[in-house]
């Protein structure tokens, strides 16, 4: 079965490009729609451009939830809200978004996951969380019908879960109708500078004055950004995640260990990921960076698997180019979906490890296998900030595999960013400048 987001499905929105507006907005994943979304119920005049289709990447290919559990002390307070937004949206949308309070559930491999989660807990203490640890005896009663030797977990009952392929068009349709305009199958090639700053987008279809722009782009931020002077060591790793159609309901909750990652879908199925394999292609951007990799490569709980090279037009292969003229064809509309080929074997495997924990559910195959790629940086914490050196842009990239669940704070917060307005939040963790002023790399919690 396709991927719902391709190519060959029919874009939705196919307005006019604007000559001018006072907001562009690069990326049509959750952040970007989210920004759009606050921005225009602000009175904001936005557009919002997409290379390929809204949620076509990494937006709608996760997991589904939506977690404050295991978060970065920094983020914890972004992913409370994203939290509460979600459940407004949701009912904004008439319950379509899928959203649902779960619970979500870390089980532990071995005595020292549970240390583990004991310092986060411990550093966490005071955000407002209900986490907790869970004992091998009372894992019954977090995960009903669950079977192995897991020695206990960390459990967060308020944690929640979303669909993605739907909640992220829905929201695109709530932006719109607000007065934000979205246009897909329309790349932005670069930067409009004069003066010595922004002063619009260049796009393949003309360009659009705008004194403001807010680069939402992905595991394409870090190739955009080269091209007008800003490095940042961000990479993208394949993940892979499969759904299973309807099979009986054995558990109501979502959770993690070290063979597979599930949870419950509205269609009565579960979607379910191969949990710590990252699959990294070998290009130009990972041989640079890898140094500022190795602190959290170093920590362990990733299953990072090397590939010598990336396909054809990747962002990180060998042969995308680096530069290009504003009156080029772009690598952003050589390919306008990042739509990797699934790791098969290991999506099996993830399933196979669902079936072992839940014996009553008998064999499970894919109905559905797909993949995604995360875009990540070396501290697992994203960058969220104003760029000095380009005046006028903002960046929100990096998420690190967490995007969907925190998508509205961090889209709420850079629609703040982007008016000059205080964000509500403390988000020098996530400055642009930490990758090259000297900062030590301090990786978030491996959780």
């Amino acid at each position: 079965m396709k991927f719902p987001f391709t190519c060959d499905t029919v874009a939705e929105h196919v307005a006019d490009l604007p000559q001018a507006c006072d907001v562009v907005i690069i990326g049509g994943g959750v952040i970007g729609v989210s920004a759009a979304l606050y921005l225009a119920r602000a009175g904001v005049q936005v557009t919002l451009l997409e290379k390929g289709r809204v949620a076509g990447e990494q937006s709608s290919r996760n997991w589904g939830w939506i977690r404050a559990q295991g978060r970065d002390l920094a983020e914890i307070p972004i992913a409370i809200e994203a939290q509460r937004l979600w459940r407004d949206l949701d009912a904004d949308c008439q319950g379509r978004l899928g959203v649902r309070t779960v619970g979500v559930t870390y089980l532990a491999r071995r005595e020292a996951d549970l240390a583990a989660y004991q310092d986060w807990l411990d550093a966490a203490s005071g955000s407002g969380l209900d986490s907790h640890l869970v004992s091998r005896a009372d894992l019954g009663k977090v995960l009903p019908g669950i079977r192995g030797n897991w020695p206990g977990a960390l459990h967060t009952p308020s944690d929640m879960k979303g669909e993605p392929w739907v909640a992220v068009p829905e929201l695109a349709r709530l932006a719109r109708d607000a007065g934000a305009v979205i246009v897909e199958d329309c790349a932005v090639r670069g930067l409009d500078m004069a003066a010595g700053r922004l002063a619009g987008v260049v796009t393949e279809k003309g360009r659009v004055r705008s004194a403001e722009v807010l680069l939402a782009g992905g595991a394409w931020s870090s190739l955009f950004l080269r091209r007008h002077g800003v490095g940042i060591p961000q990479l993208s790793v394949r993940c892979t995640v499969v759904e299973t159609g309807p099979v009986p309901q054995v558990t109501g909750g979502a959770a993690v260990d070290g063979r597979t990652a599930f949870r419950p879908r509205d269609d009565g199925g579960y979607t379910i990921a191969p949990s710590i394999l990252s699959e990294l292609y070998i290009g130009p951007d990972a041989v640079r960076a890898i140094p500022k990799y190795l602190p959290v490569l170093k920590s362990g709980g990733f299953d990072v698997r090397l590939h010598p090279r990336a396909p054809r037009g990747f962002p990180d292969a060998w042969g995308t180019p680096r530069r290009w003229a504003d009156d080029e064809i772009s690598p952003f509309e050589r390919m306008r979906i990042l739509n990797p080929e699934p790791n098969r074997g290991r999506a099996q495997a993830a399933c196979d490890a669902f079936s072992e924990a839940f014996p009553e559910v008998g064999a499970v195959r894919p109905r559905t296998a797909w993949a995604g790629m995360i875009d990540v940086l070396p501290d697992v914490v994203p960058v969220v900030d104003r760029v000095a050196a380009l005046p006028g842009l903002t960046v929100v990239t990096g998420m690190c595999g967490h995007g969907f669940g925190i998508g509205p704070g961090f889209g709420r917060v850079a629609a703040a960013l982007v008016r000059g307005e205080n964000t509500g939040h403390d988000l020098q963790r996530f400055r642009i400048t930490r990758f090259g002023d000297g900062s030590k790399m301090v990786p978030g919690p491996n959780l």
